[in-house]
């Protein structure tokens, strides 16, 4: 085995348990940013989108023309048959209305 080749097996075994931890405490940042918490390792449970559309389309029939999420709250806005549109605000935890407009 030549010079280069066995340096480059001793890099690899170096780096293999670095990348390996390095990817591991990514895994960390992403759960942290999606609970929203440092300290929990359980994910905050969160309703679907759909189910975020049912809640709303019960306060207001009609086509779903846009549905966002920012945070923890779903903003959905519906085209009534009658051509007017409306704005509901739904808590993305517990599926609470917070206010239609």
């Amino acid at each position: 085995m030549n010079i280069g080749w066995k340096i480059l097996v001793i890099l690899m075994t170096l780096i293999a348990p670095n990348a390996l931890l390095i990817a591991a405490g990514q895994n960390n940042k992403a759960n942290h940013h999606r609970t929203g918490t440092e300290n929990s390792t359980s994910p905050v449970a969160e309703i679907t989108e759909q189910k975020a559309i049912t809640i709303a389309q019960q306060h207001f029939k009609g086509r779903v023309l846009a549905i966002n999420q920012k945070g923890h709250t779903y903003r959905i806005k519906i085209l009534s048959q009658q051509g007017t549109v409306h704005t509901i605000l739904i808590n993305a935890l517990d599926g609470s209305v917070i206010s239609t407009h």
